[in-house]
């Protein structure tokens, strides 16, 4: 059965009219647009108030969500920097989150070309682990793009520069393969904007991973891919959770709400002496969270409205399509630059309006 996020029946909005709205206690922002590198005062703004105007990407229509209940938040970003001076409200609120921070280097191809320069956005992932530790920040080089410009070699190279500056402060990195034709705006665009691509084959991953796992023998990060369907695991690749339970548990078990609403139960651990040593009564597949407690996951919490091989856990996306103005070449959130640059003016006129575009 499909796990429903609370109510709030009690929700006052701006012009004083009282709404009832969903609350969930886990957001996604977001997979649709890039919230922290343009819209991260409206965010927080709108956290402020209690809740933002959400509109549904397949139907267009406009429903409220209330934050009266948020435990957690998944961040997703090509530059995070904006988070920076808002971290703090998070831990007055008592909210977690960690940063899926997509940290490509396609600089010389002009791929992405409104995001800061590549060293500036090492700098801000260094500043953002210095704030909330090791773990909160997740290293992602997503899409792996073959063009006629980068080959096999170009992309492990650029990988390389990234992994080795990222040393002691990452713990994963995660990495998808562009699969254009499968993804028809993606195709569009890059046709749009004369990039001449062209599809990864299984003997070409194959061959990339076993190089990538080379050079991780110097990082020791784990490997993950993320919504891809060939299985790596056997050269040492794992198939990513994006929006991550296990995450969510290691940083925020504290909060009975959230541990609740993922069916996780607390225990402690128990020391039971031997005649030779002490023996830890924890049981296969627990988490361990400190020296004192671990955690048992006693539901599945796979979001089932994701694509086939997502790995995602259920969380409430508060972002909307066509509103990043990042410009990239490829991008699978906007139909066009132009839609995106006209609702990103749109928001301009009003920043801290109920919705994302004013």
């Amino acid at each position: 059965m499909a796990k429903k996020w609370e109510k709030d029946s009690n929700l006052k909005l701006e012009d004083g009219r009282i709404v009832t709205a969903p609350a969930p206690c886990i957001v996604s922002a977001s997979r649709s647009t890039d919230i922290p590198a343009f819209y991260a005062d409206w965010f927080f703004h709108r956290l402020k108030m209690g809740y933002s105007v959400w509109r549904n990407p397949f139907n267009g229509v406009d429903s409220y969500i209330s934050y009266s209940n948020v435990a957690f938040i998944v961040f997703w970003s090509k530059n995070p920097k904006p988070l920076l001076p808002h971290l703090p409200y998070l831990q007055e609120l008592g909210i977690e989150y960690y940063i899926q921070f997509t940290l490509n280097d396609y600089v010389d191809e002009r791929l992405e070309p409104g995001v800061p320069p590549l060293q500036e956005r090492i700098d801000t992932f260094k500043r953002l682990v210095d704030f909330g530790g090791i773990g909160r920040v997740i290293w992602r080089f997503d899409p792996l793009i073959l063009t006629d410009k980068i080959d096999e070699n170009r992309l492990l190279e650029k990988v390389s520069k990234i992994g080795e500056q990222l040393k002691g402060y990452t713990e994963k990195l995660v990495f998808s393969f562009a699969d254009i034709l499968a993804y028809k705006k993606v195709k569009n665009n890059l046709e749009a904007n004369h990039i001449n691509y062209s599809e990864w084959t299984e003997e070409q991953i194959l061959s990339f991973v076993r190089q990538l796992w080379k050079l991780n023998q110097r990082w020791g990060y784990t490997l993950a891919t993320c919504g891809e369907k060939i299985d790596l695991e056997q050269l040492g690749v794992e198939h990513n959770h994006c929006v991550d339970d296990n995450l969510m548990i290691r940083f925020g078990w504290r909060n009975k709400t959230l541990m609740d609403f993922l069916g996780v139960e607390i225990r402690p651990i128990v020391f039971q002496a031997s005649l030779f040593d002490e023996d830890q009564s924890v049981p296969s597949g627990a988490i361990i969270l400190d020296d004192s407690h671990y955690a048992i996951k006693k539901t599945n919490n796979r979001d089932k409205g994701q694509r086939q091989f997502c790995g995602c856990m259920i969380s409430k996306d508060i972002g909307q399509y066509n509103t990043c103005p990042h410009q990239c070449e490829y991008c699978y959130a906007n139909t066009s630059k132009e839609s995106a640059m006209v609702n990103w003016k749109s928001h301009k006129q009003n920043p801290i309006g109920e919705k994302i575009t004013g």
